[in-house]
């Protein structure tokens, strides 16, 4: 008998991030370790937020499970994205981490203050980087019991 496991679904993830080359190795590195993601980006703030209100070009947008946000980003700062995540009764419940190369005590405190799920330093090596990933996708991805999907309306 064949039975799919329940995380054998494939699991919507939001990356929002600036970086051309952080975005390009986040994709391959997570869908190294999981064939059932689908990776989403936005990179800037604004587009983030169209994409989790679905407007404009994002309309069809589904609900990302889990929401990877850099805090520098353009035309709308990571924090503002964050506190608006976390203060939309639709879009609160999604798992935010953010992923950001700032090592400091204020930017850490403030995301916390925020409501992320939790703070992860972007690593430089290529190495550390998929260690990242792989530790994200076993407990985030694989471990943690995720609230379903709401029904938009």
């Amino acid at each position: 008998m064949n039975v799919i496991g329940e995380r054998e679904k494939t699991m919507e993830v939001l990356l929002v991030e600036d970086n051309p080359g952080d975005a390009r190795l986040a994709r391959e590195a997570f869908l190294d370790v999981n064939k059932f993601i689908r990776m989403h980006l936005a990179s800037d703030g604004l587009e983030a937020m169209a994409f989790l209100e679905r407007q404009g070009a994002h309309s069809h947008a589904l609900r990302p499970d889990l929401i990877l946000l850099d805090l520098n980003l353009p035309k709308m700062d990571g924090r503002e994205v964050l506190a608006r995540i976390k203060g939309d009764e639709s879009l609160k419940m999604i798992p935010t981490i953010v992923l950001s190369s700032s090592e400091t005590d204020a930017d850490v405190l403030i995301s916390y203050q925020l409501q992320a799920n939790c703070y992860l330093r972007k690593p430089a090596q290529w190495d550390a980087f998929n260690d990242l990933v792989k530790s994200i996708n076993n407990f985030w991805l694989t471990r943690v019991k995720l609230p379903q999907q709401m029904p938009s309306g």
